[in-house]
Order: C-alpha cells, then structure tokens, then sequence
C-alpha cells in the first residue's frame, strides 16, 4: 500500500503537493470512485487510478530535460486565454512533463522538466533548500552597500528573506547565488535595495548548469547528472 499523493508522484502526473490539490479538487477515482480524501492508500497491484478519465500507472518512463526558458513563455502545462504560451509549447515529446518549480514570463534561463513527482518536490519544497544561481542586469551601477543589504537580506511582506551570495561581474550586472523561491523573488529584492532588474537568467540549479545550450533549446539530461540532482535532495 502506498499514499495516493506519491502514486501519482511516482507515475509522472504530479508533484506530492500539486497532487494534493487534485485530489481534493475530485479529479482523482480509485476503481470508477472520485476520492477526496488526503491521505487515501492504495494498493498498486490492485486499484486502478485514473485522473480525469485517464489511467495513471506506474509503468511510466523517467524523462528528464533541461530547457533554455527564452523570455515570453510561462512556465506551465496547460495555456490559458491570458497565457497561451508556455514552456510545454517548445517541447515535442510523447511524455507528459511538468516543470521544475517556475521562471516568471520575462526571466530566462535553465528551467528543469520532469515527469518525476518525488524528484520535483525535493528540488522546490524549502526545506530541502535547493541552490540556485541567476545573472541579473540593473537598471544603474550597484553601490556595495545595496550589495551588502542583498547579502544580509530584506523585508519583504513583513518577514526578512534569506541571506544572498552576491558577486558583481560588471557595474550593473550581478550574479546571485540562493536557495529562497519566493514569486518574483530576486526582481522584488533588488527593487527593494533601489536596482530594479532589467534582465534576469538563471544558469543553475544545485550542480546542473544551463552551460551553452541556445535560447529556446532543450536537452536531456544525462544519467550522471540526474544522480547529482537526487543527491541529498
């Protein structure tokens, strides 16, 4: 037996927590019957579970990529009449994956797909705090004080972020090094200590780096760095 969330993790259709929500959202049966209940076991061998009429199984292939999100997508499934670009768009493979947590629509950048729910939520849950890397350009020459109040952290929504690693390469270009993933985290940081961020791009998560590959390209990733992402994740 094993809980409903992390079948559906384990058969690529869902984060644990995204999975959460379809449950009790009631698109989730077990055996023809809608099941709203967090927490719900079921027997693999036995049950079948299917989300909104299609079978989820276990028998599922792993797929793991990378893509060089370009600006003007979201990072989402499914497209919305606000939205109709997203990531999925520049992806043609028979699998369904999901992203690894989000860019917002103007950031750039290494952005991981997967249909691997368990390997997802160790990479976006915050205690697991996954490091990340970006390079920002700003709008005028960042004084080392503004630098300083990165490092330490700021106020935002009344509670103080996490420290920054800061390097400048450049009077208005940084690269940040954290493991916070607030919405619009570094744009709101950097406007806060007087810089707003004209471009954002991120060139890593954990040891994977975005590397060479062009804007709006992909590639998978090769056995070797997978086993460098589930590493204490």
């Amino acid at each position: 037996m094993m809980r409903l969330n992390k079948y559906l993790a384990d058969a690529g259709i869902a984060s644990r927590r995204a999975a959460d929500r379809l449950i009790q959202a009631g698109a989730i049966k077990i055996n023809g019957q809608i099941v709203k209940q967090l927490g719900t076991q079921v027997d693999p061998s036995r049950d079948k579970i299917t989300v909104r009429g299609e079978s989820a199984r276990l028998d599922k292939k792993s797929v793991y990529l990378m893509l060089n999100k370009p600006a003007g997508v979201v990072s989402a499934c499914q497209p919305t009449s606000v939205e109709p670009h997203t990531v999925t768009d520049l992806i043609d493979l028979p699998e369904r994956l999901f992203p690894v947590g989000r860019l917002d629509k103007d950031t750039t950048g290494l952005l991981l797909l997967t249909n691997d729910g368990e390997l997802t939520l160790r990479l976006t849950h915050p205690s697991f705090e996954c490091e990340k890397e970006y390079e920002a350009i700003l709008e005028g020459e960042i004084t080392p004080s503004a630098i300083r109040k990165l490092e330490a952290g700021v106020v935002l929504d009344s509670q103080k972020t996490s420290p920054v690693k800061v390097r400048q390469l450049q009077n208005s270009v940084i690269r940040l090094v954290l493991h916070e993933g607030k919405n619009r985290h570094i744009r709101r940081i950097c406007r806060k200590v007087g810089y707003p961020v004209l471009k954002l791009k991120r060139l890593r998560v954990k040891t994977l780096e975005l590397g060479k590959l062009p804007l709006g390209k992909w590639r998978f990733l090769t056995p070797a760095e997978v086993e460098h992402l589930k590493i204490n994740s």
